[in-house]
């Protein structure tokens, strides 16, 4: 799984329409907005596929460490295939994302997650220090 990761001030996305995901989650509101976040940008990979609970347990473990070092609790988990070729299967990155997400909660987290398989808007006002933006090759090995 790839991953990068944004400490915002906020963070705003809002659904337009259906991607071309086979799979699609329908969303729980058309807007979605936070404060202060760290936003994950992921990408589940065709290798993640022989052992997706291990990659996202080695993704949770890797967010909720870096929003530990940044003292953040809120995470927003966006599905972000757009810069990466050899992607899973949208079933397999539908639920390695949703472990991600319930792993971060059972941390005490507060987690948002963008639906899958939807085109949206983005309006994120990032902040600018040196961990503000850092992105982790994550595989079932951490």
């Amino acid at each position: 799984m790839r991953i990068l990761m944004i400490h915002v001030n906020s963070f705003s996305c809002t659904v337009t329409s259906k991607g071309r995901s086979p799979v699609i989650e329908e969303p729980e509101s058309k807007t979605l907005s936070t404060g202060e976040a760290v936003v994950v940008l992921a990408a589940v990979e065709k290798d993640d596929e022989a052992r997706p609970d291990q990659v996202a347990a080695a993704a949770a473990t890797t967010i909720a460490d870096h929003c530990a070092q940044l003292k953040v609790n809120s995470v927003v988990v966006c599905s972000f295939a757009h810069l990466f070729t050899e992607l899973a299967r949208a079933e397999i990155a539908v639920y390695s994302l949703g472990e991600v997400v319930e792993d971060l909660r059972e941390r005490g987290m507060d987690v948002s997650k963008t639906p899958f398989g939807w085109f949206n808007t983005f309006e994120m006002n990032a902040k600018g220090h040196p961990l503000s933006r850092v992105a982790r090759v994550v595989t079932s090995g951490g």
